[in-house]
């Protein structure tokens, strides 16, 4: 969740501030590496959901204040879009209570915030970007109240200088230009956050990286925006389009964007951090009065705050966190690559993939990163937002391979033997990787569901394109509710 900021105007001075004081953040930040002063004893896993608000008719509704009031509960958030909500679900050992615990207790906080949601005329939809949204549905007046999203909206404007270029060629072409940040409000996302310890944290975000395409064409669920059919997961090229302070001429230097893959495997997550600086101006300099050095060399735990604000602000696929709890300071992988939904059995399907996947090629004795070119891990992103399960992605001593038979044959005993690594017993692991062996054996993701239903609702239909989009929408929203894994759907 991000952090709120007060309404303000920045001056060169602030910016000059707030570049020492990232830089003195930075020390600390070695100096606390250095001294292997970081919580990894017990380390958790976390989850965060992005979901859709949608009225009666499963179309999209600027309500996300009045659910709030009436959700009443500190782990629901606001986000970019009016028609947005986040939930942050509490972190857990992996292994805790079993997965059936997890899964109750995400179901039963999504049903009592859909139940509460509909007091107020609406309901919530994990999906990664809503088929019923319509592009008059993204302009000012979609954006949050929270005066952080309009200083982030006003600053990315004022270092781009003109208004945002979104362009997807799919199976039909978008082409369209936005004056405000919101289209970024269409991308739900489901963020599996990992904690770890420094040594360990290069070797995680290393495997994060290389299986971040896996992840994206195995649960691929955004295949329509402002009514187009587009990637089979659209959200990746629109979220670094809809955030892109850089103009043409900026871009064709070489400056970095925003939204950002990377372009090296790690060594340290100091390596993160100090590209963050070295990289990008500051969107939001507000200092705080904390001294970083200061604090630490008095015994107590820094809260870095210019740096884990300006952090914020860079948005990888996989991002690094530094955080505090319980007086203790602790590292964490976020991994933001994936769409919200179908349901919460498919997330938790999901998760325990990317879980198990990473922990088995961090424990190989030659990691993958070792025989895959950086370049090659990012290829592997897109090309799977933009074919899905369909696709055919390149792994070390397969080639380029379709990727159900990449995941059947290579990857879904690896997650076997990670999550086992950590713990995880085989009556709680075969359930949870069942589902994803089950995808790659029918070949149907959340985006194959969708395509295929709008496309047998469309021949028929008479009322034409957006109507058949809501009819599959609101399909959508009653199989979610049932909460069997989508590759079970049906669609006739």
């Amino acid at each position: 969740m991000g952090r709120d900021v007060p309404a303000l105007v920045f001056t060169r001075e602030d910016r000059r501030r707030y570049r020492i004081k990232m830089q003195e953040c930075l020390d600390t930040f070695a100096q606390m590496l250095r001294d292997a002063r970081f919580d990894a004893e017990r380390p958790q896993v976390g989850l965060e959901i992005e979901l859709n608000l949608v009225d009666g008719r499963a179309e999209p509704t600027m309500r996300n204040c009045d659910v709030l009031e009436a959700i009443a509960d500190p782990a629901w958030s606001t986000e970019l879009g009016r028609f947005n909500l986040e939930t942050n679900i509490p972190p857990r050992r992996l292994t805790a209570g079993g997965p059936d615990a997890w899964e109750s207790e995400i179901r039963a906080a999504l049903n009592h915030a859909d139940h509460r949601a509909g007091t107020v005329g609406a309901h919530l939809i994990m999906i990664g970007i809503l088929p019923t949204l319509r592009q008059e549905d993204v302009g000012h007046a979609a954006l949050s109240e929270n005066p952080r999203y309009r200083l982030l909206n006003d600053q990315v404007f004022a270092a781009r200088g003109e208004d945002l270029r979104i362009e997807v060629d799919g199976v039909d072409r978008l082409r369209t230009y936005a004056d405000t940040i919101t289209p970024e409000a269409a991308c739900t996302s489901t963020q599996f956050h990992l904690q770890v310890s420094p040594e360990e944290f290069a070797g995680y975000w290393n495997a994060a990286q290389a299986v971040a395409g896996v992840q994206v064409a195995l649960a691929a669920n955004s295949p329509f925006l402002f009514g187009k059919e587009l990637w089979h997961e659209t959200r990746i090229p629109l979220f670094e389009q809809a955030t892109d302070t850089r103009p043409e001429e900026i871009k064709v230097q070489g400056v970095r964007p925003r939204v950002w893959f990377g372009e090296r495997w790690i060594n340290s997550v100091f390596d993160l951090f100090e590209e963050n600086l070295r990289y990008f101006p500051a969107l939001l300099p507000l200092c705080d009065d904390q001294d970083p050095g200061e604090t630490l060399d008095r015994g107590d735990i820094p809260e870095l705050g210019e740096l884990t604000l300006h952090n914020g602000t860079i948005y990888r696929w996989n991002r690094p966190v530094y955080a505090i709890a319980q007086d203790k300071p602790h590292l964490r992988v976020e991994n933001r690559v994936l769409p919200a939904g179908p349901t919460v059995a498919d997330t938790l399907a999901n998760g325990a993939f990317y879980y198990g996947l990473t922990r088995a090629l961090v424990e190989e004795d030659r990691p993958v990163w070792s025989r895959m070119s950086f370049s090659a891990a990012e290829d592997n992103l897109h090309t799977a937002a933009r074919h899905g399960i369909e696709g055919r992605l390149y792994w070390p001593g397969m080639g380029e391979v379709p990727v159900p038979e990449l995941v059947l044959r290579r990857l879904l005993p690896m997650a076997h033997r990670g999550l086992e690594l950590s713990g995880m017993d085989d009556a709680w692991r075969e359930p949870l990787l069942g589902v994803i062996e089950q995808r790659c054996v029918t070949g149907r993701n959340g985006a194959v569901w969708q395509k295929e239903m709008f496309h047998r609702l469309d021949a028929t239909a008479r009322s034409g394109r957006h109507e058949s989009l809501r009819r599959m929408t609101e399909q959508y929203i009653e199989y979610m509710h049932l909460n069997a894994p989508v590759h079970t759907w049906p669609v006739d």
